[in-house]
């Protein structure tokens, strides 16, 4: 796989994501990695699951971060 066009050296190596209503009542928090895709770009991608605080229903959610300018020249 080709070298990422670009990367950011100050990025950390995971995002802290919390994921609240328009009320402020959380329904998860989870953590995204650092991750280089298959498309060559890096970024960060997090897959978890939240629950809606007052019903219980949960929910499935996927969360990718790309680094703009990142995926490689063909």
């Amino acid at each position: 796989m080709p070298e990422p066009a670009k990367r950011d050296p100050k990025a950390p190596k995971f995002l802290e994501i919390t994921i609240k209503d328009s009320d402020g009542k959380i329904w998860a928090t989870s953590y995204a990695q650092a991750k280089e895709f298959s498309t060559g770009s890096v970024g960060y991608y997090a897959s978890d699951k939240a629950a809606n605080p007052e019903s219980g229903e949960r929910y499935q959610c996927g969360l990718s971060f790309t680094l703009i300018g990142s995926k490689p020249e063909k």
